[in-house]
């Protein structure tokens, strides 16, 4: 497939945005299913956007960067992968494979991105104790240039180059490695959703847990329908906890009352 220019200028400065945002407005933060819709919603496939992005954020939950440290970039990784799933019209899985790939790599420019604002940081400290405000204020802007700049140029290079050169490599390579890939791709939900269950109390609603995975595995019901049922469980529940903290609370002031 190819892309118009005003495709891949679209494209670039939501990735631009979307790191901008992550570190300032936070409007929409961390959600890589959002970005890798809205990019599969301007190449024409919104689909494919909410299937990789929901994939990709599978994997990144209970990731985070703490102490200045860098963790791969999932949401430029959701909106690459699904770039490279409508451009070259592989599956799912070589999309992610590729998509995490780049979203690793952008760890590097993070690095640099960071390494380069500490320089601002000093620059902007410099003018202000000369007080040069107009210059302090002109070189706050150099930081998030910097850090828009790591998305946005990868998400440029694959926009500009990447079906052509996805596809050029795709046809040289052995067809177990791409085989490999789409397995791979596959698994990567899995770690995301088993890291996930790890923060969740499993044992504890172990029954309910089963209950989604039959009515999802063997009756085939979709995504939204579990949703609902669960989330009528969740409520029943929750009525439940209520009343039983009400009932204890009656009777510690029974009790009370009994004992004065």
């Amino acid at each position: 497939m190819q892309i118009a220019v005003w495709q891949i200028v679209l494209i670039t400065v939501i990735a631009f945005f979307y790191r901008v945002d992550r570190l300032g407005t936070q409007v929409c933060n961390y959600n890589a299913v959002l970005y890798s819709w809205i990019v599969g919603l301007i190449l024409g496939d919104g689909m494919t956007g909410l299937i990789i992005g929901a994939s990709v954020q599978l994997m990144s939950l209970g990731v985070a960067a703490l102490a200045g440290s860098s963790v791969p970039d999932y949401p430029l990784a959701g909106m690459v992968g699904t770039a490279v799933c409508v451009m070259t019209g592989q599956d799912e899985g070589v999309g992610l494979a590729v998509g995490i790939a780049v979203g690793t790599l952008a760890v590097q420019l993070d690095v640099i991105a960071k390494t380069l604002n500490v320089f601002m940081a000093h620059k902007q400290l410099a003018y202000g104790q000369a007080g040069e405000y107009e210059k302090m204020k002109r070189v706050t802007f150099i930081g998030p240039l910097l850090f828009g700049l790591t998305d946005a140029l990868p998400m440029l290079v694959v926009l500009a180059f990447g079906g052509d050169v996805v596809n050029a490599i795709l046809s040289v390579v052995p067809a177990w490695f791409t085989k490999g890939l789409s397995l791979a791709g596959g698994l990567l939900p899995v770690i995301g959703m088993g890291a996930l269950l790890t923060y969740m109390p499993a044992k504890q609603y172990f029954s309910f847990l089963a209950i989604g995975f039959v009515l999802s595995a063997y009756l085939g019901l979709s995504i939204l329908p579990v949703a609902i049922l669960g989330g009528a469980a969740a409520y029943e529940v929750y009525k439940s906890l209520i009343a039983k903290s009400a009932n204890e609370s009656a009777l510690a002031n029974e009790e009370g009352l009994e004992d004065e």
